[in-house]
């Protein structure tokens, strides 16, 4: 995994246009990574939104938000177990290789909803083989979210996926 500064990330990704075109077989790649950056880092995200937004773009969804921010309905935890230690996880999945574009897309989300403080990334995420960005980023003095994108096997051989995770709160006191 090559580390880039995060400066220079989102100092290239402001300054370019909207995701690049691809073929026509790859449209799923471009909305599910759009529909991503446009939804998953937003505190008014429900698992009933995650369907409607991000399953209609023909990508495989992994969602729960066991406790709101914006005081909407509780979503359990309905795919993958959960994280322990989170409260909240957006993802998608689809098929291909296309990692560049994923790490483009979740970079201009982040960019887009002003989250560009940096923290550490905790202990109990390490990159994956596959792994093209993990980052973490401080939401509020209480809350971190980790981001991580890249490839792995799927179910119809390399998928590409987009996933944040936004952890339980830290004591304040500690």
């Amino acid at each position: 995994m090559t580390r880039i500064p995060l400066t220079s990330i989102l100092t290239a990704v402001a300054l370019l246009a909207p995701l690049p075109a691809v073929a026509q077989g790859d449209a799923v790649a471009t909305r599910a990574s759009q529909a991503f950056a446009d939804h998953c880092f937003s505190p008014f995200m429900t698992a009933e939104r995650a369907q409607e937004v991000l399953a209609s773009t023909g990508a495989r969804v992994d969602f729960y938000d066991l406790d709101p921010l914006s005081g909407g309905p509780q979503s359990p935890v309905t795919g993958r177990a959960q994280t322990e230690g989170t409260d909240r996880r957006c993802e998608v999945a689809f098929d291909g290789a296309h990692g560049a574009l994923a790490v483009e897309a979740a970079i201009g989300g982040l960019i887009a909803e002003g989250i560009d403080t940096e923290a550490p990334v905790p202990d109990s995420y390490q990159p994956t083989e596959g792994t093209d960005l993990l980052a973490a980023r401080q939401l509020n003095p209480n809350r971190v979210a980790v981001v991580h994108v890249g490839t792995r096997p799927g179910p119809n051989g390399t998928e590409t996926f987009l996933m944040v995770e936004r952890l339980t709160p830290r004591d304040p006191d500690k």
